[in-house]
């Protein structure tokens, strides 16, 4: 992503006060990944809506472009560098959580950040992707004028197998593509959505690759 961004979260990233409550229930739809007594990681942290709605005796959230330290909760170190520096987290990881990440990277860039995820994992920790699914929605990827890099749900999973992960869970139809649109963001609506088997506008991927 370029260093204009700024101007990215007013044109595409823009504060939303009903994402907190969408995002409430993807970390209590995700939670079984992250052990209450463990350690998480929330890469690309944003406006800090996951993080904050995990439950993790460590929480960690690191951004480059937004200082967490302006969104986080109590208890969540802020950490703001590049996600292939994880020098500042402090304890190995159980669990690292991005959401729409790698597509904003090179793929060298990428690379650089699989490796050190992978570093930074406890054996048998895991890494929760969730992004956009190029097979379901390549008529509007590049609408986001800072999408580098395609990936679906198979070169995904393939690319982290590339990097020495375990591959978990793959769903290529996980959530709506983006959350900047007029669909409902009311959360009785989305734990609905998680728990049925039938997903439609479904355009972004889940996959939970482990160390």
């Amino acid at each position: 992503m370029n260093e204009d961004y700024g101007g990215y979260t007013h044109a595409r990233f823009c504060p939303d006060p009903a994402r907190q409550g969408v995002w409430r229930e993807i970390g209590a739809y995700l939670q079984r990944y992250a052990p209450r007594e463990g350690a998480v990681l929330d890469l690309g942290s944003g406006y800090c809506d996951f993080i904050n709605a995990i439950q993790a005796k460590q929480r960690f959230a690191l951004d480059r472009y937004q200082d967490p330290a302006e969104f986080i909760d109590a208890g969540v170190v802020a950490l703001q560098a590049d996600a292939a520096d994880l020098s500042g987290v402090t304890a190995p990881l159980d669990m690292v959580f991005s959401s729409n990440l790698l597509e904003h990277l090179t793929p060298e860039h990428g690379a650089k950040v699989a490796d050190a995820v992978f570093e930074a994992l406890a054996p048998g920790g895991c890494w929760v992707l969730l992004q956009p699914n190029f097979r379901y929605c390549a008529t509007t990827y590049f609408d986001d004028y800072t999408h580098r890099t395609i990936y679906t749900h198979v070169s995904l999973a393939d690319f982290l197998r590339a990097h020495g992960f375990r591959i978990e869970r793959v769903e290529p139809r996980f959530l709506p593509f983006s959350m900047n649109s007029r669909a409902p963001k009311w959360p009785l609506l989305v734990r609905a959505y998680l728990r049925s088997p039938w997903r439609p506008r479904a355009k972004q991927m889940l996959i939970v690759a482990r160390r």
